[in-house]
């Protein structure tokens, strides 16, 4: 059990109602929150199939937690070092600070750079870390809006540069049948090139240098983006060779 699993529980903990989801009458598996009899656990990647120099922390608004639509833990799946908070504005949260303090990180916070103002160092389309440092990527989770409204509320955050690209400029190494534009077709999106927060960790990846365990989190967003799908009985936009794209990548042993 991951970071986001635990923190769902912590999350669901907390609720003196149950949490009206999109499909609240869908019997789900606890972990991918699929419905059950489309559960993606059994092929999940086991631990220590991904090797990586990269951690996640993701900072999670609210009942962002809560939504069976959420692909934050897609990240948790592959990553090992991925951390979860849920995002309050006023309430100090030690761990989290313990967190960004560690000496191993070098965070940075992943958000479009039209949003920083003029002295925040930006890294854009590239992620180049200190000597010594491994990229702890800090991940905005919520609706667009609620994005917004973290990043300009966590002055905590203040400090550490951004890491941007430009989806319609980046070169994509990656899975995506329509290069770069989003194929997260489970919720609707406010924005042209809006991504989901899997999509950007995978992005994030392949910036960094980590080119096949980001082609890894975009073909595992696939297996998910798909499966949710046939979930909620909606018309089906997904990639129906998702499962097997994703296993083949698994056996050709690259990561």
């Amino acid at each position: 059990m991951h970071a986001v699993h635990q923190l769902h529980l912590f999350r669901k903990s907390l609720s003196t109602t149950t949490y009206k989801a999109r499909g609240q009458r869908v019997i789900r598996c606890e972990l991918c929150r699929l419905a059950k009899q489309y559960c993606i656990c059994a092929i999940a990647p086991t631990t220590g199939t991904v090797k990586t120099n990269a951690g996640f922390l993701l900072l999670m608004y609210d009942t962002e937690v809560l939504k069976p639509s959420n692909t934050g833990k897609l990240i948790a799946d592959l990553i090992p070092d991925t951390f979860a908070f849920l995002w309050s504005r006023t309430t100090k949260n030690d761990e989290l600070q313990a967190v960004l303090d560690d000496e191993q990180w070098q965070p940075f916070v992943v958000f479009p750079q039209e949003y920083a103002d003029d002295n925040r160092q930006v890294n854009s389309n590239t992620v180049v870390c200190d000597e010594g440092k491994k990229p702890l990527f800090i991940m905005l989770d919520g609706s667009w809006r609620e994005a917004k409204k973290m990043f300009r509320k966590s002055p905590y955050l203040d400090k550490f540069p951004l890491v941007s690209f430009d989806p319609k400029s980046l070169v994509d190494n990656l899975s995506s049948p329509v290069g770069n534009d989003s194929r997260y077709t489970v919720r609707k999106t406010e924005l042209e090139h809006q991504f989901s927060t899997a999509e950007v960790a995978a992005r994030v990846l392949d910036m960094f240098g980590e080119k096949n365990n980001g082609h890894l989190l975009d073909l595992w967003f696939d297996v998910f983006n798909y499966q949710y799908q046939k979930s909620v009985c909606q018309r089906n936009k997904g990639n129906p060779s998702a499962i097997e794209n994703y296993q083949n990548f698994l056996q050709e042993g690259d990561i």
